[in-house]
């Protein structure tokens, strides 16, 4: 199985690896993954096997690409599933020499695939995510029908979560924490103001006499600054660990957090799927496709004509997330916790 190249859709396509398992209960299933996604797959008990795969994205590193093919080659798999849709994933498992080799018929890959499945129109299956990934399953004879929906939830919750409070008391963190996550990946149209998650987390931290643990990748490390700054002038401890965690770590000390509030973003996807009860605050992205599936989930979001748009940067007035108000997601997150 190669996996999604992003955490997000990593997370939102669990529900198709585990269906997989369900019907192969005795198969060796191995998970070719992106080494910033591979974390994710370590605790899940449908995976055997978790294979890093480092090339390049696009027409180049064909060294990699080469080396990589060749490891797959020397296991004999019998068939290899494709969860994204890219030329470079169908090659590589071609290369490799699978016999079966099963994947949406996108990007002008249909030759390198033996079942090169016709992927979904519009209306024909449920919006979510999770359905475009069991929805290759079903179309490859694999599953007679789609699951129904259930939440989304992570392997080993409970192990995680006991990692994650012993680092954040190693952090000085000893009572209850709450998680932020203010930045996300495809552009700024997808970011709440870091000002207001800086007042919602406050507002939630006192009430709750809680810490904030602020949380994002090396790039973000910025607005991750002007949250913890916005956190520690109202008067709450707050520790910024941008670019400080591993995926693997992160996963430990999210499910560590009490609350978590975020952007739609990975970390929200994470957060859900550990059952930490998760407020996400939506703009440019619909929530009906992308949106968190934990058991205890809140979106905010303001319904403007322009929502959902898609767009990496807001060309106009950024006004489906400047209407949402930092009270209006701390009482959220308040009566979420009740």
């Amino acid at each position: 199985m190669r996996s999604t190249n992003w955490v997000g859709d990593a997370v939102m396509s669990l529900p198709a690896l585990r269906a997989l398992r369900e019907r192969f209960p005795k198969a060796h299933i191995a998970v070719q993954a992106r080494p910033w996604v591979a974390d994710l797959y370590f605790r899940e008990s449908f995976a055997d096997r978790v294979i890093p795969y480092n090339a390049s994205p696009g027409a180049r590193d064909w060294s990699s690409k080469w080396n990589a093919a060749r490891e797959l080659s020397r296991d004999s798999f019998d068939c290899a599933i494709l969860l994204p849709n890219s030329f470079d994933a169908a090659l590589i498992v071609w290369l490799a020499r699978i016999p079966s080799r099963i994947g949406y018929s996108r990007d002008a890959r249909r030759i390198l695939l033996t079942h090169a499945v016709p992927p979904p129109a519009a209306g024909e299956i449920p919006r979510h995510e999770r359905y475009y990934y069991l929805e290759l399953l079903r179309r490859a004879g694999i599953l007679n029908a789609l699951p129904p929906a259930e939440p989304i939830l992570l392997d080993a919750v409970s192990a995680a979560r006991q990692s994650g409070r012993r680092r954040f008391e190693e952090l000085g963190l000893r009572g209850p924490v709450v998680g932020v996550s203010p930045g996300a990946a495809y552009g700024t149209a997808k970011r709440w103001l870091p000002e207001r998650f800086a007042e919602a987390a406050g507002r939630v931290a006192s009430q709750q006499g809680a810490d904030v643990a602020v949380f994002g990748s090396a790039g973000e490390r910025g607005v991750c600054e002007q949250v913890e700054a916005g956190i520690r002038y109202a008067g709450r401890r707050a520790i910024n660990l941008a670019g400080a965690t591993t995926l693997a770590g992160f996963i430990d000390l999210a499910a560590a957090c009490e609350l978590f509030l975020t952007n739609d973003s990975g970390a929200m996807h994470i957060a859900s799927a550990l059952g930490v009860p998760t407020v996400a605050v939506f703009g440019a992205t619909d929530h009906e496709t992308t949106g968190p599936s934990g058991p205890i989930v809140r979106v905010v979001r303001e319904p403007v004509e322009c929502s959902p748009c898609f767009l990496r940067e807001c060309p106009i007035d950024h006004r489906c997330m400047i209407r949402v108000s930092a009270e209006r997601v701390a009482l959220e997150a308040l009566d979420l916790l009740k």
